[in-house]
């Protein structure tokens, strides 16, 4: 059912929220998009602007390796500056009163953490561009000592002293596997939630994409808000085509529909 004006969407919104147990909120860049973080696959996102760099070539070639740093450290201050949005801000509040156990995100930007949440409750399907990892030994770099390497080094990207191998972002790349652990996670909490909300995905990144089905397929109520259509809008309980931030600050503060809930 799509709401047919705002008013209507927040005022469903809100009795679906009340009358759930356990809401497991699915996040992707449209949340983030009011915070300063651009869209990876809206016109003019950043996958419009640069060609990706597939994960097997990271690893191939030295250059890959160079030009993707280059290019998160372009964005640096983008990231630095950015902070928890109405929507974030939103499910912070479902979370601390307990309607919430954690949230599933494609998001890489880290403002769910920001907002308030648990690292543990936050699932990250495609990682985390706020530290890196070495793609050997898993050993955790933070930025800047990967930035005072390549300007010492004329922009060549270092690699790991402990073992040697190449160190990236922690994010998942396109051709690299997916996290197991997180799939798992969020896969448990699809299956177990009564109440999915998929908030600023366009829903096309499988596998990703099938948990709002998933949750419906075992009894959970789906709602979709996104600017845009999806193709799972024909199945879900509610869908809002509006601004996320708007839809979701009646949330922000809001304890009235808390719920003792043992969090795990």
């Amino acid at each position: 059912m799509i709401a047919p004006d705002l008013d209507s969407a927040v005022a469903r919104l809100k009795n679906i929220v009340a009358a759930a147990t356990t809401v497991v909120p699915f996040t992707g860049a449209g949340i983030s998009t009011e915070c300063g973080i651009p869209d990876f696959r809206s016109p003019g996102g950043i996958w419009t602007k640069n060609r990706l760099i597939p994960f097997d070539e990271f690893l191939a070639s030295q250059e890959a390796r160079n030009e993707s740093w280059r290019r998160r450290f372009a964005m640096a201050e983008q990231f630095a500056a950015a902070r928890p949005g109405r929507g974030h801000r939103a499910l912070a509040s479902l979370y601390s009163a307990g309607k919430v156990l954690a949230v599933v995100t494609q998001n890489i930007d880290n403002l769910h953490q920001a907002s308030g949440l648990a690292d543990e409750h936050v699932v990250e399907l495609h990682g985390n561009t706020t530290y890196a990892l070495c793609l050997d030994c898993t050993a955790r770099y933070e930025l800047p000592w990967v930035r005072e390497r390549m300007d010492a080094a004329n922009g060549c990207a270092p690699d790991c002293p402990a073992c040697g191998g190449h160190i990236k972002t922690a994010t998942i790349s396109f051709g690299q596997a997916m996290p197991g652990s997180a799939m798992q996670r969020a896969d448990e909490l699809a299956r177990s939630c009564d109440l999915f909300l998929a908030i600023g995905s366009s829903l096309v990144v499988w596998p990703a994409a099938g948990f709002p089905v998933l949750a419906k397929r075992n009894g959970a109520r789906l709602v979709i808000l996104n600017r845009e259509p999806t193709e799972f809008d024909d199945v879900a309980d509610l869908v809002v085509h509006a601004d996320i931030g708007t839809v979701l600050e009646p949330f922000i503060g809001d304890r009235t529909s808390s719920t003792d809930v043992h969090r795990f």
